[in-house]
């Protein structure tokens, strides 16, 4: 069982009227080679193994027998039953007004499960032992390819292997035919992904369609998924999901994943599981992605979402964090105004950010104890001595921390004679907040109108943004000719 990853569900849609007379659950289990201990009844919250989480316990008597037992309503999905030594364990079907009996020999697990009173359970472990038979093939085909001694035998036996593969999808598809609007055909199609057409299509004009394939996935990934459906949450399939489309199948740049944000919530019913996940896992996405310009989908989802009631979960201290959190972020979004700064340099005299006149700024803020610090500036500086400084750069460097005579001589070690090196003695400029500066080094870098164009960089991808930039420009000026 350790290393089989079944599936095992409950359709709430299609059941007597009888069941829904009753809320809770009823489980009488029957376990052999195992007894006078606990276990758990755990569920799977839209992630796989091995996070699960406790719902109900029971002890197991002498004879092997449990109860489990709840008058509350359950939302249903796939649950398991885990013994408290965790060396194995069974998934089966949980449906809100259950009542069932569970027998199975915990040293044959799962094809000794057998359960009485569901017939979505019935129906499952059919789809198990098809399973079975599936994976027996397959590792026969493994066995084969590996005694294989031609490229043509190799071949023949993908081929084979290939047909067999088809089994599996055919089989889905036939049980979603047949039990249509159950849970487990709601799962079949959940974790189906769109079949790409093979012909070659072409634009209006005759010309092939390059980006065909790839916006024929993207416009067709979640088809089959059934948002209606709250019990999905209580599968393994809902976060890979959400990784691969919003990481893997969009565009890395705000604007498309704010666009794909909005569109994507706005097909799932709010008030449900399914909305809180999407919600949580897409801001939390944002908040944490090392890819430059997310924070701006974060304040995006905090201030549509969550400061307009949709976080329902939330208590006001949690939505009051996520509120300060996008306020320290907002200022400095890239594609904004960067905020002024009003500073001193190492002789008092002010130094105005606005005043510096230059194609690019670049923003550093750092101190001269901070190891991360002394081991990025003098590359930054290397960086601006070999090409930085070609390409229309002027940096700012931005004491942060630690006593001026300590900043002044590490300006002088490392010879930044180059920078416009400035400090806050009076903390009148609040860089702190503007630049949302929590640890250093900070690297923001400006277009020659004080427009963030890059931040939290370092000295390895400065130019490649630069770059970019220039590419952009020269694009914008073509396409008005």
């Amino acid at each position: 069982m350790k290393n089989i990853k079944l599936l095992l569900l409950l359709a709430l849609l299609g059941v007597s009227a009888t069941a829904f007379s009753k809320q809770g659950y009823r489980i009488k289990v029957n376990l052999k080679n195992t007894q006078d201990t606990m276990i758990y009844l755990v569920h799977y919250f839209a992630e796989p193994l091995p996070k699960i989480y406790k719902s109900d316990s029971a002890r197991v008597n002498k004879k092997g027998e449990a109860l489990l037992e709840s008058k509350d309503s359950v939302l249903g999905g796939i649950y398991m039953i885990l013994p408290s030594d965790r060396a194995s364990y069974f998934e089966f079907l949980l449906l809100n007004g259950a009542d069932m009996t569970i027998t199975a020999d915990m040293k044959n697990l799962p094809y000794s499960v057998a359960i009485k009173g569901s017939d979505e359970n019935t129906r499952f472990y059919e789809y198990v032992h098809f399973l079975k038979n599936f994976g027996a093939k397959q590792e026969a085909y493994k066995q084969e390819l590996a005694k294989a001694k031609t490229t043509k035998d190799s071949n023949a036996i993908r081929e084979r292997a290939g047909e067999t593969s088809k089994e599996l999808t055919a089989y889905r598809r036939n049980f979603v035919t047949r039990y249509p609007n159950t849970l487990l055909a709601n799962i079949f199609n959940a974790m189906e992904l769109p079949e790409v057409p093979t012909e070659k299509q072409y634009l209006f004009n005759g010309t092939l369609d390059s980006n065909y394939g790839y916006n024929f996935y993207k416009n067709h990934y979640w088809d089959k998924f059934n948002f209606r459906d709250d019990r999905l949450i209580h599968t393994p399939i809902f976060e890979s999901r959400l990784d691969e489309y919003f990481n893997k199948v969009c565009f890395p740049y705000e604007d498309s994943i704010i666009k794909e944000a909005d569109l994507f919530l706005a097909r799932i019913p709010k008030k449900t599981e399914l909305f809180k996940y999407a919600l949580f896992w897409i801001t939390n996405n944002a908040q944490t992605s090392k890819i430059m310009g997310m924070d701006r989908v974060f304040v995006h989802m905090v201030m549509n979402y969550h400061m307009k009631g949709d976080a329902f979960w939330l208590d006001n201290d949690q939505l009051t964090k996520y509120y300060e959190e996008a306020l320290r972020k907002s200022p400095n979004l890239v594609g904004q105004l960067a905020p002024d700064l009003l500073l001193k340099d190492s002789s008092d005299k002010p130094v105005r950010l606005y005043d510096i006149k230059s194609k690019y700024t670049l923003l550093v803020f750092w101190e001269p104890t901070c190891g991360h610090c002394m081991s990025e500036v003098p590359k930054i500086d290397s960086a601006y001595q070999a090409e930085l400084k070609a390409m229309g750069v002027k940096i700012l460097g931005i004491k942060t921390d630690d006593p001026p005579e300590t900043w002044k001589s590490a300006v002088r070690k490392y010879n930044l004679k180059d920078w416009i090196n400035v400090y806050d003695p009076d903390n009148s400029s609040n860089f702190r907040g503007k630049y949302d500066v929590r640890s250093t080094p900070v690297l923001y870098l400006l277009d020659e109108n004080k427009i963030i164009i890059g931040k939290r960089l370092d000295h390895s991808n400065i130019a490649t943004v630069i770059n970019i930039t220039e590419r952009k420009k020269a694009e914008k000026t073509s396409s008005k000719k």
